[in-house]
Parts: C-alpha cells; sequence; structure tokens
C-alpha cells in the first residue's frame, strides 16, 4: 500500500504557497508605497482555493504528457493573470494606489495565515509519521 501525499496533505500545501506568493506581493507593494503610478496588487486567496479544490476532485482538465521531458503544468496563480488591482480608498496626486497601513495590515493578516497553515501541514505530517510508525 502506497500513500499519496497529495491526498494525505491535501490543499494544504497550496494554501501555504499560496501565502507565501501573496506576501510577496504585498511586501512589493509596501516597498513601492512613494514610487508614482505605482499600482497595488493582491492574489484572491478564496478564488484560489476554489480553483485548486476543483481541481483536486477532478472538475479541472488534465494534461497529457506525450514526452517525458515535458514540464508539469502548475496552477496556483503564478503569473499576472491572477493578481488583481487593489481599488483606492483616497485617491493619491501621484495616482499611487497603495495604502501603507491597509498594506501593512494585509501583510500581518497573511503572516498569522501563513503560520496557521504551516501549523496545520505540519500536524499532518506528524499524523502520516505516525500512521508509518504503526503508532
Amino acid at each position: 500500500m502506497s500513500i499519496s501525499f497529495d491526498k494525505a496533505l491535501g490543499i494544504h500545501e497550496q494554501a501555504l504557497n499560496f501565502r507565501a506568493q501573496r506576501a510577496e506581493v504585498l511586501a512589493n507593494n509596501i516597498a513601492n508605497a512613494d514610487t508614482p503610478n505605482y499600482k497595488a496588487r493582491d492574489l484572491d486567496f478564496s478564488k484560489v482555493l476554489a480553483e485548486q479544490s476543483e481541481k483536486t476532485k477532478g472538475g479541472g482538465f488534465a494534461l497529457n504528457m506525450t514526452n517525458s521531458r515535458h514540464i508539469e503544468a502548475q496552477g496556483l496563480g503564478n503569473g499576472d493573470e491572477s493578481l488583481l488591482y487593489r481599488t483606492p480608498m483616497q485617491p493619491s496626486i501621484d495616482q499611487n494606489t497603495v495604502d501603507a497601513q491597509l498594506e501593512q495590515s494585509n501583510y500581518a493578516q497573511n503572516s498569522v495565515n501563513f503560520q496557521a497553515s504551516f501549523t496545520l501541514l505540519n500536524s499532518k505530517f506528524k499524523g502520516l509519521i505516525s500512521a508509518l510508525r504503526g503508532e
């Protein structure tokens, strides 16, 4: 009997990757708070999670690999198409849409969510190790 890590870990691995990716986007927004014409971006966690959930349920489509040298397709919004522009609450004169306080708040919330996802994934691994040891 073999263990499928994809099935054992569920969506938690993708959630952790998404949180790390979102941290980069939010940090980029904070770093560009004073850049004229910079438009703040963000990722929609619920949308990406729903897409990943559909793929794991078989609702997505599978790509056929006709050659062993093909690279497996990766979802999880790695491209610009998954980045959304943030609507500014208070427009600035230089057309920058970054609200530093909002971005810092989102970054802190994302950090807490990352830690929660990491803790959950860690407990899944501990459960798998216990199962392998027969505990």
